[in-house]
């Protein structure tokens, strides 16, 4: 095939989507990539800079963008490329505001009528405070903004949540994201992310995956940007799919098309499936991560031209199908994550664990010389595949063994 792809973005998810498109014979260009994929073409770029990303896209020429992370989509950065000529996998801003802000994708969310967590909006800290200090239940803080996936404070008591609204609306811990905090019912149940491929009107639901968003085993410690994966869920039917899809999606993407803003791209749906049902913590407008790395591995069919038919407004409904029977994923953090930690640490014991069978996809590292070392918080995502998730599970734990850097932490429980 030979189509030039172009993927904008530097961590495990575009690490495994460029792996995944190049078994369909696409000449693979990333910006600005990671140590693990100097297999294929990178390119420095910063993500922050649209100008430049514009300039980069009319120098390769290629068939197809790719946009990995959330920032480049909320930013605008769709926008510009297409108006530039180019077929781009992923939504334009308007739509992109279904991650970019919380508050706008409840009011959406409720106007539909959509399944999900009881919540109020707030815009002043002291309106908050008194909100939970009237509430005994406990509650979900959600900074309004992009938090880089850590936007989330789980809070038990009225205390707990006093001190997390002021984290985030006075410490600003991340910034502008915390000026607007949405305040949530807890909802009780297995959380499942839902990734659906959509090209404004069409949607191709891909399987079901559990992320493990807390630090150490058990689901205790501070929230991450995830810590493993695993696909499928067990707590999703396929009656359930039908409803998910039928309740929630569809309803959604007639709406972002009646407001002319046709959602093209991947939707990331984050449920809770509770005793009643279903229920809608958060919409992504891309790949998650590290659900991504355990999905590629399971797709059958030409992933390139799904891609290609979402950014075009051509999709087929069975463009793509699944392969193995379920996988695994495993995070492999650095030391002191989620906080920032030491860098530039020497990694070994790759190649062993790619002969176990497992696919080691890059995050935080870099190639220093002839060393491969850390670069960042969440520095490997070690995948293998199975006939279920317990024989796929047991793969990537024993591939994992094999890798070593000094500091070297990842959960024992994924998948369990």
């Amino acid at each position: 095939m030979n189509e030039r792809v172009l993927i904008l973005g530097s961590g495990a998810r575009e690490h495994a989507l460029a792996w995944r498109l190049a078994k369909d014979g696409a000449e693979l260009h990333i910006a600005p990539g990671n140590g693990g994929t100097l297999a294929f073409e990178n390119h420095a770029l910063d993500l922050a800079n649209l100008q430049a990303t514009k300039e980069l896209a009319r120098k390769l020429d290629p068939a197809l963008i790719v946009v990995g992370p959330e920032a480049p989509l909320v930013a605008g950065a769709v926008d510009l490329l297409e108006g530039s000529g180019f077929s781009v996998f992923g939504p334009r801003r308007e739509a992109a505001r279904l991650e970019g802000s919380k508050a706008y994708a409840k009011s959406l969310m409720e106007k539909l009528g959509i399944p999900t967590a009881q919540s109020r909006t707030f815009h002043e800290l002291e309106q908050a405070l008194a909100y939970v200090r009237s509430s005994d239940a406990p509650l979900v803080l959600k900074a309004d903004g992009l938090a880089a996936g850590k936007g989330v404070l789980m809070t038990r008591s009225p205390q707990e949540a006093e001190d997390g609204l002021r984290e985030l609306m006075s410490e600003r811990r991340f910034g502008n994201a915390g000026d607007v905090v949405v305040i949530e019912e807890t909802l009780i149940g297995p959380e499942v992310s839902f990734h659906v491929l959509c090209d404004g009107t069409s949607a191709l639901p891909l399987d079901t995956a559990q992320d493990h968003k807390r630090l150490l085993d058990g689901g205790v410690g501070p929230n991450t940007g995830g810590m493993g994966s695993f696909s499928p869920s067990p707590h999703v039917s396929r009656r359930e799919r039908e409803e998910i899809l039928r309740v929630i999606v569809r309803p959604l993407l007639a709406e972002m098309e009646r407001r002319g803003a046709p959602f093209r791209g991947v939707l990331f749906v984050g449920l809770m499936m509770t005793s009643v049902g279903p229920k809608v913590l958060e919409f992504n407008v891309r790949f998650g991560d590290p659900e991504t790395q355990s999905l590629m591995v399971r797709l059958a069919g030409n992933f390139f031209e799904t891609l290609r038919a979402c950014a075009t407004g051509t999709l087929v409904a069975n463009a793509m199908g699944l392969g193995a029977g379920a996988s695994a994923t495993l995070v492999l953090a650095s030391k002191g994550y989620p906080a920032s930690g030491p860098r530039d640490l020497e990694i070994r014991g790759i190649a062993g664990a790619e002969a176990m069978g497992a696919q080691v996809f890059h995050a935080g590292t870099r190639v220093d010389g002839t060393r491969l070392v850390t670069a960042g918080g969440r520095v490997l995502s070690v995948t293998a595949s199975g006939d279920s998730v317990r024989e796929a599970r047991k793969v990537a734990y024993r591939a994992a063994a094999e890798i070593e850097f000094e500091g070297m932490q990842y959960r024992t429980d994924i998948g369990a």
